[in-house]
This record gives structure tokens, sequence and C-alpha cells, in this order.
């Protein structure tokens, strides 16, 4: 067994003296070797290997010194991110914590000289917020992590809807309010012109006998005249009201329910979001509408037979080129979107939404208005699966291959 192996005390001795951190300036980044005392790093400095990795680093300091202060700065800040994420503290405690790596790359071989001048460099960049206090340097991570953004944009999205459905409560109770209202204004009003018409006691000319008039107002002698009942004018009097009603809610806007409303609102949103100027897809099926000239061809589109020819989009290239298969031919192309069209299958056929709210959604087809040139269809799977579609215009629905 040799002197210095694996198991001989030496080896063990050493291991153990070299188990806690030592001095950094005892420490050669070049040649990542830590060394116990002061002779240990003379020697090493005169030793053949330090003196190869002293010519590198002769040949291009600059680059070097510039990736140690990368790799220094990076790792700073992924310690930062786990361990003091959302707090402020001392550039010092996190200094400490960040050293007691043994691997870890040295201050000494960075462009900043001092912790200071680190912990301002931060400053300067707005990698972190930095204020100098009486006890020392502080600094707080500011977080700029794509995930934790999205996080609280949906936070705030949450927030803004809230506050949308309270105003749409609000408005739906101001709503029934108002109908509430308009109801006891009609039956005040009725009320009114019967206490004034109606004649409780009258009596005769010659003043012995005392007769008991009733009458209900100018409209149940209208009644009577035509020969009908009381009971008829109470329901006739319901339905008049019933249609003021619905005549005062027409005025004012009350035609569809809450639920509506809403899906209105969302459709709206979703046709901002999702309606773009290309609409390609693969698996659908467009008809070639073009005949000038392509270059993938050498020849227009006429002379090769693909004028009003239908073809599947195999793959789309840019979002806006298609590689189209002809179904007679099964010739292969490629045609920019402005060539080629949209394609409606016959009623109960699968198409697919390629432009708009339901971008993306496979529907089957219920009807076609010829005189809108729109159509309706109706959602299949997915999260909209069963919602109706009333009137959506033929660019944006294509027929889909079977």
């Amino acid at each position: 067994m040799g002197k210095n192996e694996f198991l001989t005390p030496k080896a063990i001795a050493n291991r153990i003296k070299a188990k806690g951190l030592q001095k950094l300036r005892w420490y050669c980044q070049m040649c990542q070797k830590q060394c116990r005392d002061e002779n240990g790093f003379k020697c090493h400095c005169m030793s053949e290997g330090h003196l190869r990795q002293m010519e590198v680093f002769g040949q291009n300091p600059n680059r070097i010194v510039g990736g140690y202060s990368e790799e220094f700065e990076s790792t700073f800040l992924d310690h930062m991110k786990r361990s003091h994420r959302f707090s402020r503290i001392a550039a010092t405690v996190v200094y400490n914590e960040y050293i007691a790596d043994r691997h870890h790359v040295h201050m000494n071989s960075t462009q900043w000289a001092t912790l200071t001048e680190f912990v301002k460099y931060f400053g300067r960049t707005g990698k972190c917020k930095v204020d100098e206090t009486p006890k020392g340097w502080f600094i707080t991570y500011i977080d700029r992590d794509s995930e934790t953004l999205f996080k609280e944009k949906m936070k705030n999205k949450r927030a803004k809807a809230d506050i949308v459905d309270e105003e749409k409560q609000e408005r739906e109770i101001r709503g029934q309010i108002e109908r509430a209202e308009q109801l006891m204004t009609g039956e005040n009003a009725d009320k009114s012109l019967e206490n004034e018409d109606a004649k409780l006691l009258v009596r005769s000319d010659d003043g012995s006998e005392k007769k008991i008039k009733l009458s209900i107002g100018s409209v149940t002698t209208k009644v009577k005249e035509k020969g009908e009942g009381s009971s008829r004018f109470v329901f006739d009097d319901v339905d008049n009201v019933n249609d003021k009603v619905e005549k005062g809610e027409k005025e004012k806007g009350f035609n569809g329910s809450a639920l509506e409303e809403l899906i209105k609102e969302e459709e709206k949103a979703k046709e901002r979001i999702n309606r773009k100027d290309y609409w390609l897809c693969e698996g659908i099926i467009v008809k070639v509408m073009s005949k000038d000239f392509t270059p993938c061809l050498r020849k227009d589109l006429a002379e090769k037979g693909y004028y009003r020819q239908k073809g599947v989009v195999r793959k789309v290239i840019d979002k806006y080129v298609g590689e189209i298969e002809m179904l007679e031919s099964k010739h292969k192309l490629r045609v920019d979107q402005e060539e080629l069209e949209t394609v409606i299958p016959q009623i109960g056929g699968l198409v697919r939404v390629v432009n708009g709210a339901y971008r993306g959604s496979n529907a089957r087809l219920l009807s076609v208005n010829t005189e809108k040139f729109c159509a309706k269809v109706q959602i299949e799977k997915g999260v909209y699966d069963g919602r109706v579609i009333q009137a959506i215009e033929y660019e944006d629905i294509c027929k889909v291959v079977q």
C-alpha cells in the first residue's frame, strides 16, 4: 500500500484537516485548489500545473474574469431566489451562506474586489433592491420569473372579474327595482281612477228610498255595454299590465338574462384574443382560388389544373403558407393562404373553427344562411361542448378531413 493511498492514516488525516473552510487567501481559483497554510500555497504557486494555468490566463484575462463574474453572480442570485425570495436581509448573511459551499466561485477571481461593490452593482442593474443602513447593506430579491408574473397577472384578472360580477349584480338589482316600481305605479293609477268614479250611496229624488250603486269605473261600464262579465275585465287588465312591463323592459334593454350577457361578453373577449390574420391549420380541406404564378410550381396554377381544386392541408409553414395535398392528383404543392379559400361541407358535416372566438374547436354544421354568408354550428367536445353559435362567417369555418 502506498504512502498516500485512500485508507492510509496520512490520507485520512489530510481529509479531516481539509473538511472545513480554509482561508480565502490560500485558494487558487484557476486550479480550484485550497491550501491549508501559506507554505502550501507558496509550493502550489511554484508547481508546473499552476504555471500552465497562469499562461492560459495571461492569453485572455478579461474573458476568464468575466466568466467567473457571471458564474458568481448567477449562483448568488439562485441562492437568493431559493432561500430569501420574499425577504429583506443583510448582504453579509447571504454571502456567508453562499460561501459555505467549498466549491463556490470565490470573489477574488471576479471583477468585484469587495462585497460592497458587488451589492452596489445589483442596485445599479435593478436585479435587487438595495438600501444602506447603520447596520450595513441590505438587499431584497426582485422576482422577475415568468411563472410569478403569470400568477400575478391571473390574480389581477380574477380581481377584475370579481369587480365586474359585482357591477352586473348591482345592475340586475336596479333593473328589478325599476320593474317593481313600474308595476306599483300602474296599480296606484288604477286604484285612483276607481275611487274617483265609484259612487257608493245614491238617494232618490223623493228622498224615501235608498239605493246602493257600485261601479268600478269607466272601463267596467264599457265592458257591461259589450255584455261581458267582470272576470274577463280583470284578466284583460292583468294582460295589459304585463304588456306594459314587457314593453318597458324592451325599451330599457332587458332583453336577455344575466347569463346571456356574461356569455356575450366572454365571446367578445375571446374574439379579440383569438382573431388573427392567419387561419391555416393541419387537417382541413381548402380550395385553390388563384391562377397567379407560384414559385414552387414554376407555372401558373390554372395551367397545372389546380385552379378551383380541393386539397388537404398537411403542413403549415410560417403560419401563412400551407403544404397542400390535392385530393384528385395527390400532388403536393405550397400555396399562400391568400390563394386559398375555406370549404363548407353539407349540413351535418364536421367543420373546424379556424378563426374567431372559438378558434381551434371542432363543430357540427347545423344550417347555412346564403343571404348573409354565415352558418349555424354546434361545438363538439372540449370546454364548450354543446354550445350553439348562431351566425359564424364562412371564412371562419372549414371542412375537416374525416
